[in-house]
């Protein structure tokens, strides 16, 4: 008895097989910190305008980013 081929023959089950969708592994669950007001390393994208208000008063701008960032939430909430 003779074996299909492991590959198929017809052209358009080919192609479905080539370009069947790969399934995306699911993304990690990231879990909140347990510790309140931990601060996290991350990066962003600030336009140069905003960047220079903040550096133009010398060391702190970072903190003085964060401050005008949780005064705004807290505006808003």
């Amino acid at each position: 008895m003779a074996t299909p081929p492991r590959r198929p023959t017809n052209p358009f089950a080919a192609a479905e097989a080539a370009f069947k969708p790969v399934k995306k592994p699911a993304a990690p669950v990231r879990e909140p910190s347990t510790a309140p007001n931990v601060r996290e390393l991350v990066s962003i994208r600030i336009d140069r305008a905003v960047l220079d208000h903040f550096q133009e008063d010398g060391p702190g701008w970072q903190d003085r980013i964060n401050d005008a960032l949780r005064q705004w939430v807290a505006a808003k909430g």
